[in-house]
């Protein structure tokens, strides 16, 4: 196994010094991805359309979870090699917005990744990292890299009662290192409970299927006490006219398009609520 090469690096647009954590197999992974880019001309389709592509050239990859936990500062932590849900759709929505501004180097991947993962573009400690998913949506439209289609989509007011990090620290490294965490994390806990989302409940998805875009980013409200959101993955239109599910599902099983389409894969899992449907923002 490749050794981890651990750089510090001063970028002087953020103004402060951080780590970035990556291995020499994710630098030749990320210029494949520019290659691929590159010979397809995805420059040229429509930014949704680059997304479907870009997530669709990681299909068979491994679910990893726990990637961007390790030990000591936050750090920029780069893992092509096994993806969760929320690390591929990151890593997609980066790939796409540097194709679409053919800013393709591994220094520019970087540069986005820390934009699109951290409050305000700025890596400042773990918890600037935006560790709950409405709290992406929050941050990256307000940095317009997405924007929020739920409402005209016939989406339903929702507002989340999050606090599932501060009431469960044991289960969080840093927390359970650095209690001086758990208040800041309460504190973002309690504006994001106080904002007012849309959703689609997962009875009308069906009602809502056909206006999905290819390349649609869903994310899926649970039920699950204390959290906004389980799950996400990218719409992706299929030959049979339906919109599917590519995602990384779980641990023990790789990257992947659902068999059943959009609104019955719902159905079938019981924690999903509904969804909220974002489209990246045209550069």
């Amino acid at each position: 196994m490749r050794l981890v090469f651990l750089f510090c690096v001063v970028l002087f647009l953020h103004s402060f010094l951080y780590c970035q954590v990556y291995t020499e197999k994710d630098s030749e992974i990320c210029s494949a991805m520019f290659k691929y880019a590159a010979d397809k001309n995805l420059k040229s389709q429509p930014t949704g359309e680059i997304i479907a592509a870009v997530g669709k050239s990681f299909t068979g990859t491994e679910y990893k979870a726990a990637t961007l936990e390790r030990e000591g500062e936050e750090a920029l932590i780069v893992n092509l090699k096994g993806l969760d849900c929320t690390t591929f759709l990151e890593n997609t929505v980066v790939f796409t917005r540097l194709i679409k501004k053919d800013n393709m180097t591994f220094t520019n991947y970087l540069k986005e990744l820390a934009f699109v993962r951290y409050r305000g573009g700025k890596l400042s400690g773990y918890p600037s990292r935006l560790h709950y998913f409405s709290d992406w949506i929050f941050d990256n439209i307000r940095k317009k890299v997405v924007f929020d289609v739920t409402k005209e989509l016939g989406g339903i007011p929702i507002k989340f009662d999050v606090n599932f990090m501060s009431e469960h620290p044991s289960l969080y490294m840093h927390l359970k290192d650095n209690t001086a965490f758990i208040p800041v994390i309460k504190s973002q806990e309690d504006s994001i409970s106080l904002r007012t989302y849309f959703y689609i409940p997962k009875e009308n998805v069906p009602l809502v299927e056909a206006k999905l875009h290819n390349g649609d980013i869903i994310a899926f409200t649970t039920s699950i006490m204390g959290l906004d959101v389980g799950h996400v993955g990218i719409a992706v239109r299929e030959e049979d006219g339906r919109i599917h599910l590519l995602h990384a599902p779980q641990p023990g099983t790789k990257v992947q398009i659902t068999k059943d389409p959009l609104s019955e894969y719902i159905m079938n899992v019981k924690k999903h609520s509904g969804i909220i449907v974002l489209r990246a923002a045209e550069l």
